[in-house]
């Protein structure tokens, strides 16, 4: 990363010299139906807070809004809101069907894109694409609950409302004067055939604090002197202090308060006359009643009124600044005066070009025009994932008659062994409408992606969760707020040392004591690990489902239909990694620190202790099948029986993930210690047997801890790299494509279960039936495979060569496959020979409309077959870590030609490289 203007800002923010991230686009985009809003007996959480609430209910723990932006605690708030002056109701947030009504689970109905972002937030673009007939809300429900898990979900495209395009692109521009002053530039498009009408109502809010603290200070909006034709709102707050939002022109202000109209949704009286939806019924409805008309409250907007002419724009320009109108016409520094005119359009271009700059510093040059796009848009959404996460949930169990020592509650209730969680910080979402709130395994991918843009974020991100506001005082770390006890993959060690690595890489030395404070706090995680996942002792590891929803025969974090339970391939292997990452961890900081070396012998063994257990072969029925040469979970049933659950899926596969490469000499630094280690694995042959030996050196004097030894590996390979298995055009299936004709049946206690491949959704309800890990690719074990084989490349060198694809007689050695997968992954994104993408499937208003084809979805997960996006539409979290992998094979990346769905590769010659 050069030195750039906006490098400059990061290095200003991230010292406290100057707040250059105090605004940013941390709203959620769905705060109705979370868990955090539910205060249902039942704790039905979509049920209890709809989105036909939504516009009349103040929430209690965060704010939504379209191209949503605030103050780092969410304080004030600022998004547009729409109005065709045909739909019901104003289009103040995203509209998507609740987990019951889809047929595929929940799932956002609009289309919406983040175009870019500095990290600092300097400059942000947004881009919403609004009909111009009614909004189908109830043809969007009802046919989706009419259509079976086998057919496709029904699109708002697919109701006909974009047809003759007949709708509008709002574009939303911030840019930043200073740390305190934003300019708001938003451009509306008729792209449709006749002129068309539409309100544009840019709305200033404080989240409700007041109602639920008594006796609490309520902020206030109102407004200011108007200058010269331009309409003032000042903005009060005792923590904020006081803002003035500038609105260019003269449109007429509308307050309301941010309080629930109790009459319309529970038929008792209101406490205020002017409600969270005043300003909806104002507009929609004519009541004139319904706003202040004192010109004070806690809600407003602006309301403009606009008819935009065919294929032209109108523009509307806002800005939000801590400087007063009386400061802007008497002080000498400036000489600006108004927000706006040339001076404004000068600031959005200069932030603009600033942002050009920071990512031509951050994307590799020798990327086509196309594939620069896909990482910065990638990386755009990274940033406007963003979200600020407030949950005291002290507080939140205290008002559901659950208290630590005294419950007046009957029955349980979600989260109510997390009394001490307290959460109130900007975080990085999985997708900010269909998850809403942070997982912690997501959480560890975002960060591969987001240390691109903002090391200092990433590093924080890693560190905050593991604070003792969120860390359990037992050594859990929370898992996502549905159940916080539930057990996401132990990957935040993985994600600290690459964190640790790129700071080397960037600076020259890492930061020693973030990776201690994180180590002391991951020792706790590891503990307990080991003391609630190892049911019998033997290093061998449970964990439920462990990320994986729907990969297995039954829910795997449920009891079992015939009781006992299971030796899991995937949780031991994660746990083998787990130990991996620490050594990684310890052997960097008894380099400095000498005291930790004995810890390095600790994880060592305990590696050993975990592989061997997962690898063995003899002896009682364990993971690895030999017959198959692959890992398949155990199922031991009560009766002492055992059984090797064959499904050939991601499960058996993460054993080959668990492998890492040491280039360091411990043993001549320490060599008591060593002497240690040496004497341990003597002692215990037997747990060298099936593993590969960590005594063996390989390339250049290294030494590797892997579960799999040479001979197993090629088999593991094999098989993954197959396609007619786990190689897909567009990465690694999550399972083998072998079961869409060899199902896995199995008969337990009365009940037949079935796991087929499915390259799309989830045909069954598991887990609610919106996710699947039965056929899709997804990123993040994508990432894992990725990062696995460079670890064994780097080991085994480059005479290691196996066949790639399975069966094609061309061999390559391991980089060169690992290259091969991340252009596969890149093209799921990217134009094809026939100017397609994959991503888009068959929706052609995507493939081909110059309107459409080059604002791109960053998908939860993609098809098997055919690369199409499945899932949230913007889990930009983890499918963000693409941008790291493009960036990594970007140099001296061979020329992509897609051809037909799948890779080639155009025929050049190659100088080796190395790791």
């Amino acid at each position: 990363m050069s030195r750039t203007i906006e490098v400059e800002r990061l290095q200003d923010a991230d010292s406290g010299k100057s707040p250059w991230k105090k605004w940013g686009p941390y709203v959620s985009e769905r705060q109705w139906g979370t868990v955090r809003e539910d205060y249902s007996e039942q704790g039905d959480a979509w049920r209890y807070f709809t989105h036909d609430q939504a516009r009349s209910r103040a929430y209690r723990w965060g704010e939504d809004g379209l191209a949503g932006f605030s103050d780092e605690k969410q304080r004030l708030c600022f998004a547009i809101a729409l109005w065709n002056g045909r739909d019901p109701i104003i289009k103040e947030r995203l509209f998507g069907l609740a987990n019951s009504e889809g047929n595929h689970g929940e799932d956002v109905k609009e289309y919406y894109f983040y175009l870019d972002s500095t990290p600092t937030h300097s400059y942000m673009k947004y881009l919403y694409k609004y009909p111009q007939s009614p909004y189908p809300y109830d043809d969007l429900v009802s046919t989706n609950r009419e259509r079976s898990r086998d057919e496709l979900e029904y699109e708002l495209l697919d109701t006909g409302v974009f047809d003759q395009d007949r709708y509008f692109d709002v574009f939303v521009e911030y840019a930043k004067e200073t740390p305190e002053e934003t300019l708001i530039k938003i451009t509306l498009w008729n792209r449709g055939p006749d002129a068309a009408a539409l309100h544009i109502l840019p709305t200033l809010w404080f989240r409700n604090t007041w109602s639920w603290s008594e006796g609490a200070n309520k902020p206030i909006l109102q407004c200011a002197k108007s200058m010269n034709g331009v309409r003032v709102v000042k903005a009060s707050h005792e923590e904020l202090g006081e803002r003035f939002f500038y609105c260019e022109g003269d449109p007429p202000i509308l307050f309301t308060e941010n309080e629930t109209n109790n009459q319309r949704l529970f038929d008792t009286p209101n406490r205020t006359p002017y409600v969270k939806d005043g300003i909806n019924n104002y507009v929609v409805h004519q009541q004139t009643s319904a706003v202040n008309p004192e010109s004070v409250g806690t809600r407003m907007s602006a309301h403009y009124q606009l008819m935009v002419v065919p294929g032209k724009c109108e523009v509307i320009r806002l800005c939000l600044s801590d400087t007063g109108p009386k400061e802007r016409r008497t002080a000498a520094a400036m000489p600006k005066g108004l927000p706006f005119g040339e001076h404004f359009e000068e600031v959005l271009k200069t932030r603009l070009r600033e942002s050009d700059e920071f990512y031509a510093s951050i994307i590799p040059p020798n990327l086509s025009d196309d594939a620069r796009n896909v990482m910065r848009q990638s990386l755009a959404g990274m940033l406007w994932s963003k979200q600020y996460y407030y949950y005291d949930l002290n507080k939140w169990l205290e008002d559901h008659h659950v208290h630590r020592f005294k419950t007046t509650r009957g029955g349980a209730i979600r989260n109510e062994r997390w009394h001490h969680l307290y959460n109130a910080d900007v975080i990085s979402m999985p997708d900010k409408w269909e998850y809403p709130w942070y997982a912690t395994w997501d959480l560890a991918f975002h960060v591969i992606a987001l240390t691109l843009v903002d090391e200092d974020f990433g590093k924080r991100q890693l560190e905050l969760l593991l604070t003792d506001s969120y860390l359990h005082s037992n050594g859990q770390i929370p898992a996502y707020e549905w159940n916080f006890g539930d057990v996401n993959p132990p990957v935040h060690a993985w994600s600290t040392i690459f964190t640790y690595r790129l700071g080397q890489a960037l600076h020259g030395q890492g930061d020693l004591d973030w990776l201690e404070r994180i180590f002391q706090k991951l020792l706790l995680n590891f503990t307990w690990w080991v003391n609630r996942k190892d049911r019998t002792g033997n290093n061998v590891f449970e964990g439920g489902f462990l990320g994986l929803d729907n990969i297995g025969v039954f829910d795997r974090s449920a009891p079992l239909p015939a009781g006992g339970y299971l030796d899991q391939a995937d949780g031991t292997a994660w746990m083998a990694l787990f130990c991996q990452n620490m050594l990684e961890i310890v052997e960097e900081l008894a380099v400095h620190r000498p005291i930790y070396a004995d810890m390095y012998v600790k994880f060592l063994q305990h590696f050993l202790w975990i592989a061997s257990s997962l690898a063995h072969a003899g002896g009682d029925i364990g993971m690895w099948d030999e017959e198959d040469g692959f890992f398949y979970d155990v199922l031991r049933l009560p009766d002492g029986h055992a059984e090797r659950l064959k499904v050939r899926s991601i499960v058996g596969l993460l054993p080959f993930c668990a492998v890492t490469v040491f280039r360091t000499k411990m043993g001549e630094k320490f060599p008591q210690a060593a002497q240690r280690f040496h004497n341990f694995v003597e002692a215990r042959p037997e747990l060298t047997d099936f593993i590969h030996d960590p005594r063996k050196i390989g390339s250049e004097g290294r030494f590797m801890a892997a579960v799999l030894n040479e001979t197993n590996l090629r088999r593991v390979l094999t098989r993954m790299l197959d396609e007619n298995e786990f190689l897909s055009p567009y990465g690694i299936r999550a399972l083998s494509r072998y079961h869409a004709e060899h199902p896995y049946v199995f008969h337990v206690a009365g009940h037949e279960s079935l796991v087929t491949y499915q390259p799309a959704e989830s045909n069954n309800g598991m887990f609610g039936g919106n996710s699947n890990w039965r056929g899709p690719v997804w990123m993040p074990v994508n990432t894992m495979i990725i990062r696995a084989l460079l670890q064994y490349y780097s080991y085994y060198g480059k005479t290691f060569a196996i066949e790639f694809p399975t069966g094609s007689g061309r061999k390559m050695n391991l980089y060169e496959i690992a290259e091969q997968i991340t252009h596969r992954l890149a093209s799921i994104f990217l134009h094809d020979a026939n100017g397609r993408r994959p991503v888009f499937g068959g929706t052609q208003k995507f493939q081909s409309d110059p309107y459409w084809r080059d604002y791109l979805q960053f998908y939860e997960y993609f098809h098997g077959d055919n690369g199409a996006g499945l899932g949230a539409s913007h889990q930009t979290g983890w499918t963000g870590a693409i941008a790291r992998a493009m960036q990594i094979f970007a140099t001296n990346t061979p020329e992509q030609v897609i051809e037909q769905g799948k890779l080639a590769i155009a025929a050049r010659s190659r100088k080796e490289r190395t790791i």
